[in-house]
């Protein structure tokens, strides 16, 4: 790729995260659900969990993976509760936050422009069509990226200083925390972003683009939620696998929907 290619996507790229910035219906959940999902939540929960190391947890450990439930019970019991809602229950939120996030900017990559009515001159910018493609992904992918990894970095520090009374050890990140971090959560927002972008080119808003994406979300989201806690009791290379799995499903969704894009079908939807 030449470097005049690789200039105009970047421009893409800020003129888009300029408009994000600028705009409340986007920046407000990108900033408030990971709050709520990451630092609220996770700091209530734990506190709770710390102070009531008594509680019995037996019939909540019966709705996990026999793995889990293993693994749970080789502590001690005054670490049970903390290991259980620290180490798995809030789990979920990690693939959540990023599918969340990239969705909602996704949304706004396509519809958003042509409700500024600056679609017509994003159009004529002269570079390929797939470039302009991948600008608009990246614009939705690398922002919600660094909030998922800011947000669980920030849930690292809350859950360790919270449970350090009962575990006195720093239990949060483990390998497999890293795997679903740093590998299955972006290909989980590279997937959802394979399909949020190509609906955000066929509709007229981002309302739209929202309500119809999220009839192919919501089952992603269903689908993180089981696939989180199933990869925390499972070992490094199965995580790593299942990680490769959802990247190629997500490249092959997202390279389509490039292949599939031209100016004419953009136009024509305006």
């Amino acid at each position: 790729m030449t470097n005049t290619r690789v200039h105009a996507m970047r421009a893409i790229m800020r003129k888009d995260m300029t408009a994000v910035r600028r705009s409340k219906g986007v920046i407000l959940p990108m900033l408030l659900v990971p709050t709520l999902l990451l630092l609220v939540l996770p700091l209530l929960i734990s506190l709770a969990a710390v102070s009531q190391q008594s509680v019995d947890i037996g019939s909540m450990l019966k709705a996990l993976p026999d793995a889990a439930t293993r693994d749970i019970l080789s502590h001690p019991k005054r670490e049970h509760l903390v290991l259980l809602v620290d180490g798995y229950l809030l789990a979920p939120l990690f693939l959540i936050v990023p599918l969340m996030l990239a969705s909602v900017l996704a949304a706004d990559a396509f519809a958003g422009e042509k409700e500024r009515k600056t679609l017509e001159t994003l159009l004529h910018v002269p570079m390929p069509e797939r470039d302009l493609f991948y600008a608009k992904v990246l614009s939705a992918f690398l922002p919600a990226l660094a909030v998922s990894w800011i947000g669980f970095s920030v849930f690292a520090v809350v859950v360790n200083i919270t449970a350090w009374p009962v575990m006195h050890r720093i239990f949060v990140p483990t390998k497999l925390w890293a795997v679903v971090i740093f590998w299955v959560a972006p290909a989980v927002a590279t997937l959802g972003l394979g399909v949020m972008v190509r609906v955000s080119a066929r509709v007229g808003t981002t309302q739209e683009a929202n309500q119809l994406g999220g009839a192919v979300i919501l089952p992603l989201i269903f689908l993180a939620v089981i696939q989180t806690v199933s990869l925390l009791i499972a070992t490094l290379p199965i995580a790593l696998a299942v990680g490769a799995g959802v990247w190629v499903l997500a490249i092959w969704l997202t390279v389509r929907g490039a292949r599939r894009f031209t100016r004419d079908r953009m136009a024509a939807t305006v």
